[in-house]
C-alpha cells in the first residue's frame, strides 16, 4: 500500500497539498471551457466566486439543530419559498432541502410509503408507477423502502403513454411519478393528463422537475412552448428542483415540495427515547451542510428572476444552434429534445455507429453521455457551451466521416464494449457486471473506473465472456431465450 493512502505521520505543507490536487484532476473534464454537456452547470466566474465565499461563510454550520443555526433555518425557508413560487405553489406548499435530486425523490417515495400506511391503504408490497424514462433514484428508492417499481412504456414522442399508464395503476399503487422533462430524451411527460387519472384514482403525483425545475420556468416565460408541468394542475402532489443544477447553486442542494402539511409530515422522522435526547429530523442526512444551503439562497437571491432568464436565453439559443447543425449532417438525427435543454441525437447511417462516433467525440477531448435503447447522445446544454457550439459541430462531422470511413471501430475500445451491453437482453447480467466495476472502485485496491475490464478478466461473468468471444453468434441465442421467457410469462399470467 503506498505511502499517499495512509494518513501521514507529519503533516504536508498547504502547497505540496494543493499541488497533488491540481494534479489529481489533470484528467478531469474540462468544464469551465464548456467542453462538458452535462454533470457542471456554470453561470460565470463572478457568480461562482459569489458561490464559493458564500459557501466557506457556513461551511462549518450545520443544519441538523436550527436552534443552534437559525441562519440555516431562514435561508433554507427562503429557499423552498421562492422555489414553490417559481413552480406556481399556494401559500400551503412546503417543503425542504435536500442534498441532491436523489435525496429529494426518496423523500417523496418515503413519504407515500408512511401515508399510505397511515391511511390504511398499505399493501404487501406497493408500487410506484413511472415510465420507463423516470429517473434511476425512484428504482432505488423502491430498493430501499420496500416498493416495487412499475414502468409504462413511451410513445412515439418519447412521452410516457398516458393509456398505458392508467391501466398499470392498481390498488397497490402508492405513487405515480412522471418527469419535467426525463432526462434522456428532454420531454415533458403529459403532466396534465397523468393528474387527471391520479385525481380520479385517489393516487398521489409526484412531478420529478430535478432536471428542469430551474430551467422550464423561464423557458415558458421566454415563449418557448412548455407544457404546463407545475402546481398549477390540481393533482399534482410533490415536486422535487434541483438548485445545483440551472438554480446554479454549488453542489448539494435541491428542493422537495409536498401540496401541504399532510403529505411532507410523513417526511419526517423522530426518535424520543435515545438517551441522548431527542432527535428529530426531516431529510435523509443527520448532518446537513451548511454551505449548501447558504450557496443555494445565495445564487437565487443573487441571479433573481432577469438572470435567470438571461442564463435560459442563452441556453436555449445555444440549444438551437445545436440543433440546426446536428440536423445539417445527414447521418444523424435528433431524438425528443422539443422541451428543454437537452439535445439528443443518433446516427441514422448503419454505416456510423453510435458509440464509434462517441468514442471519437471523447478522444477530441469531449464530456457527454452514451445512451441506450436506442443507442444514442446525450447533451446538456448551458449558456456557457455555446461559445464552443462550433467548435463540437466541426469535431462531430470529423467524427462521423472518420467513423464512415473506418467500420472497424464499432467492435473496438468503449464502443464495442457500450455497443454489447446494449444488446444483452438478460438484463442481470449486466447488472451483475457493473456491479463488479463498483466492487474494484470502491473495494481494498480502489481503482479508477475500467468499464473494459467487464468483460476482460477470468471472474467476469460468464455471459458476457461467450458474448465477448463470440459475438453475433450468442447474442442471437439469448435473444431467442429472451422471447421463450416472454412467452412462458404471457402464458402463465394469461
Amino acid at each position: 500500500m503506498s505511502d499517499s493512502v495512509n494518513i501521514p505521520e507529519e503533516g504536508i505543507a498547504k502547497d505540496d497539498i494543493l499541488e497533488a490536487m491540481r494534479g489529481y484532476r489533470e484528467g478531469d473534464a474540462d468544464w469551465k471551457a464548456g467542453r462538458t454537456w452535462s454533470l457542471v452547470y456554470y453561470a460565470g466566474e463572478e457568480h461562482y466566486d459569489l458561490l464559493k465565499e458564500a459557501y466557506t461563510m457556513f461551511m462549518s454550520a450545520n443544519g441538523l439543530n436550527p436552534m443552534a443555526f437559525k441562519s440555516l433555518k431562514r435561508m433554507e425557508a427562503e429557499v423552498v419559498r421562492m422555489t414553490a413560487g417559481m413552480l406556481h405553489g399556494d401559500e400551503e406548499v412546503v417543503g425542504t432541502m435536500t442534498s441532491g435530486g436523489t435525496e429529494s425523490i426518496l423523500m417523496a417515495v418515503k413519504a407515500a410509503r408512511e401515508r399510505a400506511g397511515f391511511l390504511q391503504k398499505w399493501p404487501m408490497r406497493p408500487e410506484i408507477v413511472a415510465p420507463r424514462t423516470i429517473h434511476p433514484a425512484f428504482s432505488k428508492a423502491a430498493h430501499y423502502f420496500g416498493a416495487k417499481m412499475r414502468y409504462v412504456e413511451l410513445d412515439e414522442d418519447y412521452r410516457v403513454d398516458v393509456d398505458a399508464l392508467e391501466k398499470a395503476i392498481g390498488p397497490r399503487t402508492m405513487l405515480v411519478a412522471a418527469s419535467a422533462p426525463q432526462y434522456p430524451h428532454g420531454m415533458v411527460d403529459p403532466i396534465e393528463e397523468i393528474a387527471q387519472i391520479t385525481r380520479k384514482k385517489g393516487v398521489p403525483f409526484h412531478v420529478d422537475a430535478c432536471f428542469g425545475g430551474f430551467m422550464l420556468p423561464w423557458v415558458e416565460k421566454l415563449g418557448y412552448d412548455v407544457p404546463v408541468f407545475d402546481f398549477r394542475i390540481d393533482g399534482v402532489t410533490s415536486m422535487s428542483a434541483d438548485v445545483h443544477k440551472y438554480g446554479y447553486a454549488a453542489k448539494g442542494a435541491s428542493v422537495v415540495l409536498y401540496r401541504d402539511m399532510s403529505y411532507l409530515k410523513h417526511q419526517f422522522f423522530v426518535e424520543t427515547e435515545f438517551p441522548g435526547g431527542i432527535y428529530a429530523s426531516p431529510t435523509m442526512a443527520g448532518t446537513r451542510p451548511g454551505g449548501a444551503i447558504a450557496a443555494a439562497w445565495a445564487a437565487m437571491r443573487s441571479l433573481g428572476e432577469d438572470g435567470y432568464m438571461e442564463l435560459a436565453k442563452g441556453a436555449m439559443d445555444a440549444k438551437g444552434e445545436l440543433v440546426e447543425g446536428i440536423e445539417a449532417l445527414d447521418a444523424l438525427e435528433i431524438l425528443g429534445s422539443k422541451h428543454a435543454t437537452v439535445v439528443c441525437f443518433r446516427s441514422k447511417d448503419p454505416g456510423v455507429d453510435t458509440y464509434a462516433l462517441a468514442d471519437q467525440l471523447q478522444e477530441r477531448g469531449w464530456a457527454f453521455d452514451r445512451q441506450q435503447k436506442p443507442a444514442s447522445l446525450h447533451c446538456t446544454v448551458n449558456a456557457h457551451n455555446a461559445s464552443v457550439i462550433g467548435e463540437f459541430l466541426a469535431d462531430l462531422e470529423e467524427a462521423v466521416e472518420h467513423v464512415r470511413a473506418h467500420p472497424e471501430l464499432s467492435s473496438e475500445g468503449d464502443a464495442a464494449m457500450y455497443g454489447m451491453m446494449a444488446k444483452i437482453p438478460v438484463r442481470s447480467a449486466v447488472k451483475m457486471s457493473v456491479r463488479k466495476v463498483m466492487e474494484e472502485m470502491y473495494g481494498k485496491n480502489a481503482a479508477e473506473p475500467d468499464l473494459g475490464s467487464i468483460t476482460g478478466d477470468e471472474d467476469s461473468d460468464w455471459m458476457l465472456q461467450l458474448v465477448g468471444r463470440y459475438g453475433d453468434r450468442v447474442l442471437d441465442v439469448l435473444d431467442e431465450v429472451d422471447n421463450v421467457r416472454k412467452r412462458v410469462t404471457r402464458m402463465i399470467l394469461g
